[in-house]
C-alpha cells in the first residue's frame, strides 16, 4: 500500500469502464470488422475474452488467425467511429475533468489504439481534457505490465510515485501498482473486483478529488 501522506502531481486514467461506457461497442466494432474481412460471427465475450492481449492489431490477428493487416485495422477503426454515437460518459465524470484542470498534469493511458481513444474521447466530448493520450499500441507490452502507465508519467514530466492511476479492471490495478503509481479503483466501472487491492477506491468519481487530497 502506498503511504496516505504522499503527495499526487498527475492523474492518469483509464478510458473504457473508467470514463466512457463503451462495453457493447467495442465489441461490436471488432465483430463488423472481423465479418468484413471474412472471418467468424463472434459473440461479444468471445471478444472481450481477448482482450488483454493487447491493443487492436494483437486482438484482430488472435479473432481472425492470421496476422491483422492496416486495412483491418482501418476497417475496425471505421466501424468505431460509425458506433461512436452510443458510447456515454459515466455521470460526475465531466465534473471530475473540469474540477482538475489546473490543479493536477491530466492524462490518459487505455489498452485501445491511440487511435480509438482519440475517436471515442472527441466523440463524447472529453479529448481537451488531456495533456497527454497514450494507447495501447505504443507501448511493448499491454496491462498488467507498467509500460502505459510508466509512459504517460513521463510524458507529463510527472514520476509514478506521484501520479495516481484511476481505473476499473484488476489489469488498470495491477498496471498502477507495478508502475510505482497510486492504484485508484474506479467503483462505478463495469469490470470492478472488490477483491483485488487497490490503494483507494472510488464509488463515484465525485470521490476521486477528496481521496487524492
Amino acid at each position: 500500500m502506498r503511504a496516505a501522506h504522499e503527495r499526487v502531481d498527475a492523474i492518469v486514467f483509464d478510458m473504457d469502464g473508467t470514463l466512457i461506457e463503451s462495453h457493447a461497442v467495442v465489441p461490436a466494432a471488432y465483430r463488423a470488422a472481423i465479418m468484413d474481412a471474412g472471418g467468424p460471427l463472434l459473440s461479444d465475450a468471445e471478444i472481450i475474452a481477448g482482450y488483454p492481449l493487447g491493443p487492436p492489431a494483437a486482438l484482430l490477428t488472435h479473432l481472425l488467425r492470421r496476422s491483422a493487416t492496416d486495412r483491418d485495422l482501418a476497417r475496425y477503426h471505421a466501424h468505431l467511429t460509425t458506433l461512436a454515437t452510443q458510447v456515454t460518459v459515466y455521470p460526475g465524470v465531466a465534473d471530475l475533468l473540469a474540477g482538475v484542470a489546473g490543479r493536477r498534469a491530466v492524462g490518459l493511458f487505455t489498452g485501445a489504439s491511440h487511435r480509438a481513444a482519440e475517436i471515442l474521447l472527441d466523440r463524447v466530448g472529453l479529448l481537451g481534457h488531456f495533456q497527454v493520450v497514450v494507447g495501447g499500441d505504443e507501448v511493448g507490452r499491454p496491462k498488467p505490465e507498467p509500460d502505459g502507465v510508466e509512459l504517460a508519467c513521463r510524458l507529463l514530466g510527472v514520476p509514478p510515485t506521484r501520479t495516481a492511476y484511476v481505473g476499473d479492471s484488476p489489469l488498470d490495478l495491477r498496471a498502477a501498482r507495478r508502475s510505482g503509481a497510486l492504484a485508484v479503483a474506479a467503483g462505478w466501472g463495469h469490470q470492478y473486483d472488490p477483491g483485488v487491492p487497490a490503494d483507494r477506491t472510488a464509488g463515484h468519481p465525485r470521490e476521486l478529488l477528496a481521496l487524492l487530497g
